[in-house]
């Protein structure tokens, strides 16, 4: 009896431990989805249910073998982390401050990716690469950057500051800051706080699919007037 009153002692103060070790070294992290998930009711309720939260813990600790070049180890870590929240990370990738994934499921995130500050991520996410090529493959996601669910980011390509990425779309051209970019492939349908006219964008990628239904509109209109 006395035995297992010791070891639930201990228990609870390896648990008051963690907490107040989460709490001192991963501050911003919770503040940050206090700030950005409506749901969250309380500082304790973050530490310890929030899967993205979770998954962000484990890539620090992998993140940091990983730089001293164990690798199965850090790999290790983080396979663990997908099995316990259903979010990969490589513990390659560099993520900044006030990361937050919200409900997280079936996130992806690749070796080389390069995550700025601020940024939010939804369930199914992918920050993927696009071939076997050794070196950077994988996107650069700037600062108060929002990627919607689902979404895919492919590629060596960068997302600008302050940029928000659709639920579903997939984006394989370099998006500049302040943009909103949806569909597949994704197109850009805001700058900086304005409508973009796509007919007038000679630089970005069209949607090949709104391109052929106006092409056929233009032929009934066409056949219409004769």
């Amino acid at each position: 009896m006395v035995y297992v009153i010791n070891t639930i002692i201990i228990l609870a103060a390896i648990a008051i431990v963690k907490l107040l070790l989460i709490s001192v070294f991963f501050y911003s992290d919770v503040r940050a989805a206090q700030k950005r998930d409506p749901a969250a009711k309380s500082f304790l309720e973050i530490i310890l249910l929030y899967q993205g939260l979770h998954a962000l813990i484990y890539y620090r600790i992998a993140h940091g073998f990983y730089k001293i070049h164990l690798f199965f180890l850090a790999r290790l870590i983080s396979q663990l982390a997908r099995f316990a929240t259903g979010i990969e990370i490589h513990p390659g990738a560099v993520i900044g401050k006030r990361f937050f994934v919200d409900h997280g499921m079936g996130v992806v995130i690749g070796e080389t990716a390069v995550i700025g500050d601020d940024v939010l991520l939804y369930q199914g996410a992918t920050l993927g690469g696009t071939g076997i090529v050794k070196g950077k493959r994988h996107p650069t996601i700037g600062n108060n950057v929002v990627v919607g669910a689902g979404a895919k980011v492919l590629g060596n390509i960068t997302v600008g500051d302050s940029s928000y990425i659709g639920a579903n779309a997939v984006v394989i051209k370099d998006v500049p800051p302040n943009s909103t970019v949806v569909g597949v492939p994704g197109r850009i349908t805001k700058q900086d706080g304005k409508k973009m006219d796509v007919s007038l964008d000679h630089v970005h990628i069209l949607d090949p699919i709104m391109q052929s239904i106006e092409e056929i509109q233009s032929k009934i209109d066409k056949l219409e007037k004769k």
